[in-house]
């Protein structure tokens, strides 16, 4: 049998040309307006238990990458952003 795959781009070249395609093509806005769809949908279908499940498992993560350098800067922006100041 003749393999008829050799003029066939792999689904990952693929994927590759198409999103390379579609950020020459589209503006930020472009990514804020589907990221805020998909946001929307994502709050309709799932519920607080959904949100809870991957923020520990992205915390999870995190801790396991970051030291506790990371900790601290991210501690710092915080207060900054929310007007604390240590004196």
């Amino acid at each position: 049998m003749a393999d008829h795959n050799n003029d066939k781009m792999s689904r990952e070249e693929a994927g590759r040309k198409g999103g390379n395609k579609t950020s020459r093509e589209h503006d930020k806005e472009f990514y804020q307006d589907i990221g805020q769809k998909g946001g929307e949908t994502t709050a309709e279908e799932h519920d607080k238990e959904f949100y809870q499940e991957i923020g520990e498992k992205g915390g999870e993560q995190t801790s396991k990458n970051k030291d506790k350098e990371f900790y601290k800067e991210i501690g710092e922006k915080g207060g900054k952003k929310s007007g604390f100041q240590n004196n």
